[in-house]
């Protein structure tokens, strides 16, 4: 198979994990090979270049030694070795092909090739079997053995399951898994699955059945299938597999593929490499790139399978247009859109003024595509009038962390987590989030690091297969503030300060002001417990532990930003790091888990309307003057609209025209009717996106967008990673994205010539001093790299503020908690809280058009079970939600995960419109809306609400597209 593979990288696979220790040197088949102490046999006969046999061995997983295929004789050692746990030791002298060796391998395979169909002219599995490679490099020619019938297993596998057609001689197949099936009568029983379920994913859904020639893999209790099991589908068991036992759909389908692309995925901000494998220009299967620096081989049920939207009909391939947005669409060509488009944009300024339209980027888009979207409003539109989604999820992480350490960013990469002893995770739910990472820290977990959740609900850290929290400090939505200020209450009080670091690396005078605030006895734990809900003496306990614990790092996300006090609370959890001394080496840090793919790229990309690219604001003349010599156009100094404001103002009448590239807002802001009121007021609404998605129902001109597999160009993950998206296929609109945003611009008149996207990086190297040495030739050649990358930094930053901190002195900033406006009350006496699941994605355009609807088809409501009780509301009744914002109907589910007084629900499905009830509430600082916390009741109804309804026909009014004209 042809690859496109980063140079440096080999993609063979060791057969074991790499160590590290003193070198070794011992002698395979007599050649003299050097390796790290801890090595393997076999992984140093593979740095030789000589391939033992094997069948339990990947490198991805510990050494196992079932197989007995990867034996070996070891001069002055009896009997013969499994090479894959034998470590070597200086001096021994290893034979790997001797005539006893060969021998028994030729043995061992045949004995697996007896309980093995031999179907594999039509196996989907041929070309790409391990079991058919390892016989061959055996030589074995012929099979002594008849193969037991397997009939009284087969019984009892057709009893419980059956999906898939049965053979008499053969088990069941089991299909019940959209994405991959389950073979039975082609298991070797290598483990090799069941090792990946525990040591890659850490779920241990899956276990091995019976003895001898009935033993198999099965997924959980007898009555149990791969979708009915606690399988999350990340598809390290399918990896894994060595034969067709575990195998995807689509490669049953459409074949083997025959070359693969290296790029990056598009959903969440840990941005997992992945190899695009593909037959022509169609894509088989997605398969997790194995040097990729986020993930390091792994990957979950979205990145992992999610792809089919790339393909799937709802997408739209040609622009379209329309006068007024009563009217149905008309599809025209891109000439007429982009025309169309450009004169009412025009005409809008000519009538409104320079400052009556703006742009919103997207955080799905590329570093280079929202580099130009911006530059479309700066340098074309002439005005600050630009923003993003990334200020309605971590605008307080830029504001906040900039205030403290003096960058907007997280400190660590994703390796730190192996590091690290003691973890608080706060407002963020990694396994349904980041589930990659969150397989990262389970594994550390389980090596025995402790764990301390903040947040309102029971997430599956909490307690899970092998993980439980040390302490979980079930908040009340809003009072972050108070709960980490009351544990750095106890860390001065108590005396558990690292006051060496807060003398060395931080401003000392600020941290005496800050001690003396903290001090204060009203930020007790026992003065703030009627207040957060969290037990005295539960988070003294949390913050000794933290405190004393060893390496000490932070994870949050939305559950913090997205608050009154988002910045409030990031600004504390960086003075509890600086407390304890926990920045600035591997293990400890303050590490925001960025929700969509490009989060802080969007933001470095200077998608704010008060900051140009690398966070240096649009007021320094020095500032605006790099741009205006790169862009030979002179820029406004005012402060541009967020979108808030745009909506305001266009509901005022002075705001008239916007261009909104790959952002949903109308499902993914606050207050849905203020949205929608915005939207329609407006003159012209572009959409540029994959799908019709809700915006568009308030929009004149529909441009087609590109998905990532149809562009180059660059994310950056949210340890500041910045990773090439490579193209695997042709654009099926004909135009990457960032091609669309250039010729809208041209139709303006600006007379852009950008012919690939690199050229577009060279532009933001020259003018963003983080991105300074950054070049589409050292990504090649380095994988990736992690900003600052410059002159000082040419490998890039994986740690930051190592010897200082980017400001200089680490600053310590008074965290007063202020109550939120938003109050409960008789009328609405419950707080909601929304939230993320693991197989959807932000507002399900993706992933509602592939097959992870099975897991998730509806957002529901969460709630505890005496507040149902005392309702009238039982499990799967329909209730009606409301706040003094708005009202939706949608599923009740009773469970414990919450606390009483407290719902929860997703915003995937905008059938839901959970974004109705939210509040125009927001961060002080950031204007980041505040989506955790709204006062609500919750009562029984007898389905959809008017208003639901009234949207429902609205929407399919909308998305009306007239016949292709003849």
């Amino acid at each position: 198979m042809k690859d496109f593979i980063i140079p440096w990288d080999d993609d063979r696979d060791m057969g074991t994990p790499a160590k590290q220790g003193k070198p070794v040197t011992l002698s395979i088949d007599g050649f003299e090979v050097t390796v790290p102490e801890g090595t393997s046999v076999m992984r140093a006969a593979a740095e030789a270049g000589m391939q033992i046999p094997k069948l339990c061995a990947t490198d991805s997983l510990d050494a196992f030694g079932s197989c007995r295929l990867c034996v070996v004789e070891i001069e002055g050692r009896r009997g013969t070795p499994a090479s894959c746990t034998t470590p070597v030791h200086p001096g021994m002298v290893v034979h790997t092909q001797s005539e006893k060796v060969r021998r028994i391998r030729k043995g061992v395979m045949e004995l697996y090739i007896s309980d093995h169909p031999l179907d594999c002219l039509t196996c989907a599995a041929n070309g790409d079997c391990e079991l058919q490679d390892m016989a061959g490099a055996v030589g074995l020619r012929d099979v002594r053995y008849e193969a037991p019938e397997n009939a009284p297993l087969a019984n009892h596998f057709e009893a419980r399951n059956t999906s898939g057609a049965t053979n008499p001689q053969w088990l069941p197949k089991d299909d019940s898994n959209p994405y991959f099936t389950y073979d039975p009568s082609k298991c070797i029983v290598c483990s090799r699955c069941v090792r990946a379920c525990e040591e890659v994913q850490g779920t241990f859904a899956l276990t091995i059945q019976g003895r001898g020639f009935d033993s198999r893999v099965s997924p959980g209790m007898a009555a149990d299938d791969f979708l009915s099991s606690d399988c999350v589908s990340c598809g390290a068991c399918v990896q894994a597999c060595p034969t067709a036992t575990l195998q995807e759909k689509s490669v049953i389908e459409l074949g083997t593929p025959d070359r693969s692309v290296v790029t990056t995925c598009a959903y969440c901000g840990v941005g997992c490499s992945f190899k695009a494998e593909m037959q022509g220009d169609e894509l088989v299967r997605m398969v997790p790139y194995k040097h990729g620096k986020a993930n390091r081989g792994h990957s979950c049920v979205k990145g992992r399978f999610a792809y089919g939207y790339a393909h799937h009909k709802d997408r739209i391939l040609h622009p379209m247009i329309r006068e007024r947005i009563d009217q149905p669409w008309r599809e025209v060509s891109w000439d007429e859109a982009l025309s169309f488009a450009a004169d009412r944009m025009r005409g809008l300024q000519e009538t409104y003024g320079r400052r009556s339209i703006g742009v919103i980027t997207s955080s799905r888009c590329t570093n280079e595509e929202t580099y130009l979207v911006q530059k479309l409003a700066r340098a074309v539109f002439r005005n600050n009038n630009t923003d993003t989604c990334a200020r309605v999820c971590h605008s307080p992480t830029g504001y906040g962390l900039g205030q403290t350490f003096g960058t907007s960013a997280g400190t660590q990469d994703f390796d730190s987590v192996e590091k690290t002893d003691v973890v608080i995770v706060i407002g963020a739910n990694p396994t349904d989030a980041h589930p990659v990472f969150a397989s990262r820290l389970k594994k550390r977990l389980r090596q025995g690091a402790r764990l301390i959740v903040i947040d309102p609900r029971r997430i599956d850290l909490v307690k899970s297969a092998h993980v439980e929290a040390a302490h979980h400090l079930a908040l009340r939505p809003g009072t972050n503030v108070a709960v980490i200020t009351a544990l750095a209450h106890v860390v001065v009080t108590e005396g558990l300060m690292d006051e060496d670091y807060i003398r060395t690396r931080c401003d000392w005078d600020e941290f005496q002001d800050y001690a003396a605030f903290v001090s204060d006895p009203r930020h007790s734990p026992e003065a703030t417990e009627m207040l957060t809900g969290v037990p005295a003496g539960e988070l003294r306990a949390a913050a000794r532990l933290f405190a004393t614990g060893g390496n000490g790092s932070i994870y949050y996300g939305l559950g913090v930003t997205e608050h009154s006090q988002g910045s409030t609370t990031v600004i504390a959890i960086a003075n509890l790091a600086m407390l304890t001394g926990n920045v600035g080496r591997e293990g400890v840090g303050v590490n925001p888990l960025r929700g969509q793919n490009n989060v802080q790229g969007s933001c470095d990309m200077g998608s704010f309307p008060h900051e140009l690219p690398g966070y240096r604001h649009v007021k320094l003349p020095e500032v605006r003057a790099v741009f205006e010599d790169v862009w030979g156009v002179e820029l406004d100094p005012e402060p541009g609209l967020r979108i808030p404001n745009m909506l305001d103002a266009a509901v005022e009448g002075t705001f008239r025209g916007l261009y909104c590239q790959g952002e949903d807002i109308l499902q993914s802001d606050p207050d849905t009717k203020h949205v929608a009121a915005g939207l329609a007021a407006m003159d012209c609404v572009i959409v540029h996106d994959l799908f019709l998605n809700e915006t568009a129902n308030y929009a004149h001109v529909f441009l087609p967008g590109s998905t990532f597999l149809e562009k180059d160009g660059t994310f950056t993950n949210a340890e500041r990673r910045i990773n090439r998206v490579r193209r695997v296929m042709a654009p099926r609109n004909g135009h990457a994205d960032w091609e669309v945003t250039q010729k809208l611009a041209n139709a303006m008149g600006a007379g852009w010539h950008y012919s690939h996207p690199a050229q577009i990086m060279e532009e933001i190297a020259a003018t963003t001093p983080s991105f300074a040495g950054v070049t589409y030739d050292l990504l090649d050649e380095k994988g990736s790299v992690q900003w600052p990358c410059d002159a000082d930094h040419p490998d890039g930053t994986p740690l930051m503020h190592v010897d200082g901190f980017m400001r200089g002195k680490g600053r310590f900033i008074v965290t007063e908690y202020v109550a939120t406006d938003e109050k409960t009350g008789p009328r609405f006496p419950l707080l909601l809280t929304t939230g993320r699941i693991l197989s959807q994605y932000n507002v399900g355009a993706q992933t509602r058009r592939t097959e992870n609807v099975v897991w998730h088809d509806q957002d529901v409501l969460e709630i505890h079970a005496h507040d149902a009780e005392v309702r009238g509301i039982k499990d799967g009744d329909w209730v009606r939600l409301a706040s003094r914002c708005g009202e939706t109907s949608l599923r009740a589910q009773v469970t414990d995960r919450v606390s009483t007084g407290v719902v929860y629900t997703t915003f995937h499905h905008p059938d839901t419109q959970a974004n109705v009830i939210t509040t125009d509430y927001s961060d002080w600082a950031t204007n980041c809306p505040e989506y955790k916390v709204t006062a609500v009741q919750v009562s029984l109804s007898n389905g959809p609400t008017d208003w639901q309804e009234d949207y429902a026909a609205q929407a399919e009014l909308s998305r009306r597209i007239l016949p292709a004209a003849e």
